[in-house]
């Protein structure tokens, strides 16, 4: 029997675990079942393989690649996540050790030189008109709140799920970051581009000008053909200026996300580049994968788990706590009393404490963590929802934008071989000058339009792999 009751102790002392034990989120759509597919995939540009994490390097500009990598070790949102991932590291240790005794170590050495009288001590033998009083102390007092209902253990579980919502929000932030630096280069070097057409087309309405003013002098042409040609050059003139001004703001835009002053990327940058190629056939998955991979879903499912560690430290707050301390000193007159042996005293405190009649405050408290709970899975919900949402959405968006592109390219190669045709006429003199002109400006419009639907196109892959939860390393 003896021994029995040595084997049992310490799972008196651990106690039980109150509370409901937390069995994982809910189902919520049936995109969650692996096998699933993708509604809005195009199997002719989609992939089911497995994408990759680092997905802008598939664009293959490294300039780009560099952008994004510089961004994801210097941007302060970053900096800001790790931050709070460090607090909550810290938060968990501290819950751990609220799980284990405290013990503190004191020491006292009391001495006093008082007047007679001044305390109600007996004398003996030869009086004085001074007292002095020593007194030396050593000890270690320990106490220890028996975790018996596990509120201490449910806390600690609730600070570990918070930590781990912590990394995946950090996470969520990298995703966010390479998505937005690289939409933010792509509108850059699609600005860049289209400055430079703009000021084609301005030079080629000069020439027209300057050709529809010569034959105004010669009585060729009316006033009115030079005024209109002139309003059109003044409109493409001045729309330059926007466009200068909205290259600076996305140089300074990525400057911010890479964590640097604004103008620190204008001597890399300001030369105009091409707009980056997207693959040929992209790699998506399927939406089980995508759910796993997405970090906001996964801080949305460690949020639950933490509100549900909740409910079970106000559970238990309802029930005794039990609490030990312990005091062991060493002391006397003496200082030679401090290592006695024979001076140890020592004292043990078993205290037991509960809040019977509270009139309801920690049943108020448990369904106040229950709502929490219910809150939070119903943001689960939203996430899982959301989610598939925005990549059925992004993968329509994307097709949507590849055949726009295609329908684009072919206007322009329509454009382009008719400007070619115009030139060649007015070099055999069939038509006049002018007419060539206006074929090359018409030509330069329908690479304005290309230039646009690439850097659309662009956008929507960059979306679409957003959407995918790509873009941080841990895969």
């Amino acid at each position: 029997m003896k021994r029995l009751s040595w084997a049992i102790l310490p799972a008196l002392l651990t106690g039980c675990v109150v509370g409901p034990n937390y069995g994982g989120p809910p189902g919520v759509a049936s995109g969650e079942r692996s096998g699933s597919t993708f509604r809005r995939a195009d199997q002719a540009v989609t992939s089911p393989q497995l994408p990759i994490a680092r997905w802008w390097e598939g664009m293959g500009d490294p300039q780009l690649t560099t952008l994004v990598d510089r961004a994801l070790a210097s941007n302060p949102d970053v900096a800001i996540a790790e931050a709070r991932i460090r607090k909550a590291r810290a938060s968990l240790r501290e819950q751990r050790a609220n799980q284990l005794p405290t013990v503190s170590a004191s020491g006292t050495a009391i001495v006093a030189d008082l007047p007679a009288g001044s305390l109600a001590l007996p004398t003996q033998g030869e009086q004085s008109d001074r007292i002095r009083a020593e007194f030396y102390n050593a000890g270690l007092d320990a106490s220890w709140e028996i975790d018996l209902f596990g509120a201490r253990r449910r806390a600690a579980e609730g600070a570990q799920a918070q930590a781990q919502a912590a990394e995946a929000n950090k996470a969520d932030a990298q995703v966010r970051l390479s998505a937005e630096v690289a939409q933010n280069y792509v509108t850059l070097r699609e600005l860049q581009q289209r400055l430079i057409l703009a000021r084609r087309s301005a030079q080629l309405q000069q020439r027209s000008l300057a050709l529809l003013q010569q034959r105004e002098q010669r009585g060729a042409s009316s006033r009115d053909e030079v005024v209109r040609l002139k309003t059109e050059l003044t409109r493409t003139e001045a729309g330059l200026l926007p466009l200068e001004g909205q290259i600076a703001t996305t140089l300074d835009q990525l400057a911010m996300l890479t964590g640097d002053e604004p103008g620190a990327h204008d001597a890399l940058l300001s030369a105009p580049a091409p707009i980056p190629m997207i693959p040929g056939t992209v790699a998506i998955g399927d939406p089980a994968a995508m759910l796993r991979r997405r970090p906001d879903i996964r801080a949305a499912e460690r949020q639950l788990a933490a509100s549900n560690a909740q409910i079970g430290v106000n559970v238990a707050r309802q029930f005794p706590s039990v609490s030990i301390m312990g005091i062991i000193g060493l002391g006397g007159p003496n200082i030679a009393d401090v290592v006695d042996p024979d001076s140890v005293a020592g004292l043990l405190l078993p205290r037991i404490s509960w809040s019977f009649l509270d009139f309801g405050r920690n049943r108020a408290r448990v369904e106040q963590a229950r709502a929490d709970r219910d809150e939070a899975e119903a943001q689960y919900r939203k996430a899982v929802l959301g989610a598939l949402s925005d990549a059925e959405t992004s993968l329509t968006r994307f097709g949507n934008q590849r055949r726009n592109l295609f329908s684009s390219v072919a206007s322009r190669n329509g454009a382009r071989q008719s400007a070619t045709y115009a030139g060649q006429r007015y070099a055999q003199g069939a038509i006049p000058l002018t007419t060539s002109i206006d074929a090359e400006r018409a030509a330069l419009a329908a690479d304005q339009s290309v230039l646009e639907a690439t850097g659309e196109l662009d956008r929507a892959f960059i979306a679409l792999q957003k959407a995918m939860g790509l873009g941080w390393s841990q895969q």
